[in-house]
């Protein structure tokens, strides 16, 4: 989700597309949040460890 994230940012400050921006720095924030809850051992949506 974070790759999706960097992803669509890079390619929305590239092309101008404020929608493709803000999208990828949702997704970007989303992931790192899920990422953290999952490494502290927290279970997240009844899920332990998102693949």
């Amino acid at each position: 989700m974070i790759l999706l994230g960097l992803i669509l940012l890079i390619v929305g400050m590239l092309v101008g597309m404020s929608l493709l921006t803000t999208i990828g720095g949702v997704l970007i924030v989303v992931g790192a949040v899920l990422w953290i809850l999952g490494a502290s051992g927290r279970a997240v949506g009844g899920r332990k460890h998102y693949f």
